[in-house]
């Protein structure tokens, strides 16, 4: 009987991180999966909750938020590369940043329907390989669409705001929680991980998990 094991994955769409995190992870729980039952549920975080509709420039919103050069910011994004790369995770071309709303209430109904981490995974590579417009109706339907997902049901969830008072209680949860970065990755309620890590570390915190639950 394989050994259950319950991972809240907090996170953003627009965080590189979370990608190169998430791959990570999954890598990690595919050496255990002949001994263990891993049930992932993605939990909201939105790293720019005010950013308007046009979105903004990764150089001008990198640069004002963090104060970092044009040039710190071309560094940082290769060495994001290459983590990605080392995990199976093609980062493309992204130039902009924009606001995630839309894509976290998208995630929570497709929570209800059952495929909550496929299209996490869908999003994430919209945007981050293929360097699409994750606020864009057209784009977070055609990610759900590709992972088996209702396209009109979908649509009407965006139009019709369903779910925003749910991600808006899910954030403050992980906020009174004290989770203020992303990734933030908890094991069976207790113990919790934050950053991409790589998957060795993973893998050691597992087992850690196993052997004292």
């Amino acid at each position: 009987m394989k050994q259950a094991l319950t991972i809240d994955f907090v996170s953003d769409i627009a965080c590189p991180w979370c990608a190169v995190g998430l791959s990570s992870l999954q890598l990690a729980l595919a050496r255990f999966a002949d001994t263990v039952d891993a049930q992932i549920a993605v939990h909201p975080f939105e790293l720019n909750p005010q950013m308007g509709p046009d979105g903004e420039a990764i150089v001008d919103y990198l640069g004002k938020k963090y104060g970092r050069t044009p040039a710190q910011i071309a560094e940082t994004q290769a060495m994001i590369r290459e983590r990605g790369a080392s995990v199976g995770f093609e980062f493309g071309p992204r130039t902009r940043v924009y606001n995630t709303f839309d894509a976290h209430r998208l995630l929570h109904w497709a929570g209800i329907e059952g495929k909550q981490l496929p299209l996490k995974l869908a999003l994430l590579r919209a945007y981050h390989a293929d360097g699409k417009d994750p606020s864009n109706h057209d784009v977070l339907v055609e990610a759900a669409h590709s992972v088996g997902l209702d396209a009109t049901a979908a649509r009407n969830v965006l139009t019709s705001g369903a779910y925003g008072d749910e991600v808006r209680a899910e954030e403050q949860n992980n906020q009174e929680m004290g989770i203020q970065s992303v990734p933030a990755i908890i094991f069976n309620r207790r113990y919790l991980v934050s950053g991409g890590q790589p998957v060795e570390q993973f893998v050691k915190v597992i087992e850690q998990v196993l052997a004292e639950a």
